[in-house]
């Protein structure tokens, strides 16, 4: 098909009076130019994205073939998704704010479609969506299923209870682990390895509650009811086990206060390089 028409083909699909879509636009476009580069690409980007009308449309059928199963097919997750979307007003704008964040801060991401078809932690966190809405609508079996599967499949294990926020970023994703009562908030990013763990068996508050704009370095542990504060930072393997005040570094084992965090959202910034803080 020619390009050019292509893009008109898939720009009409939109529901009559429906307003210009910037991320669709692009992904239409990205698509198109990665079949001209790569016309073996070709099935792939159609059904992945160029036969879908919209972002949520072509996010949800990639998610549901990342995580398929016999025990529980493709069709069956993204009715789920689509009940979702319907019920909960806030999951399309939260999505989209993550894959925003996603090209915003990894320097390694030039174009949307990148996390649409192939960023595990932007997968993990769609998923955990579904998984989250699934467990307030009571529906738990199905949520812990999907937990379980997105564990397996790419390696991001967060209870589906976990409250988040939007525009988080999973930044390689692998070995994340998010206990039941943990919360992250907006603009949050975290690298791989990092657990929010428990401490105790306390049935309501056990683990961490991580405020807007925090950065959390790679291979991070932070362990029980504490608070991480807006726009702190905490060090590459460090071990937290106190709260944190806001817009302040922690690094160590255990992790101590090293000075200030140098931005009001370090996990918007992405700088994870500190000088003369006296370790």
């Amino acid at each position: 098909m020619n390009t050019s028409i292509g893009r008109k083909i898939a720009r009409c699909q939109r529901a009559p009076g429906q307003v210009a879509d910037l991320i669709w636009d692009r992904l239409v476009d990205e698509a198109h130019e990665a079949i001209a580069a790569e016309p073996q690409f070709a099935t792939l980007l159609y059904t992945a994205v160029l036969d879908h009308a919209s972002f949520e449309e072509a996010l949800i059928y990639r998610l549901a073939h990342r995580v398929e199963h016999p025990d529980m097919p493709a069709s069956a997750l993204l009715h789920a998704f689509r009940e979702a979307l319907a019920a909960d007003a806030g999951i399309g704008p939260a999505i989209r704010a993550d894959i925003q964040a996603v090209l915003e801060r990894d320097p390694a991401c030039t174009r949307y479609l990148e996390p649409l078809l192939y960023f595990k932690g932007f997968h993990a966190l769609g998923l955990h969506r579904l998984a989250h809405w699934l467990w307030s609508e009571g529906r738990r079996d199905f949520a812990l299923y999907l937990q379980g599967r997105v564990s397996e499949m790419l390696q991001v294990d967060m209870h589906p209870a976990v409250r988040i926020g939007r525009g988080l970023f999973f930044d390689h994703a692998t070995g994340i682990v998010v206990g039941e009562t943990a919360v992250i908030e907006d603009n949050v990013s975290i690298l791989q390895s990092v657990t929010l763990g428990g401490s105790g068996i306390d049935a309501i508050e056990r683990h961490p509650k991580v405020r807007k704009g925090v950065l959390i370095g790679s291979g991070s542990k932070l362990i029980g009811n504490i608070e991480i504060g807006e726009g702190a930072w905490v060090g590459a393997g460090s071990v937290v086990i106190n709260s944190v005040p806001s817009h302040r570094t922690v690094a160590g084992v255990p992790a101590r206060i090293v000075g200030f965090a140098g931005s009001a959202e370090p996990g918007r910034t992405m700088n994870q390089i500190f000088f003369d803080v006296g370790l």
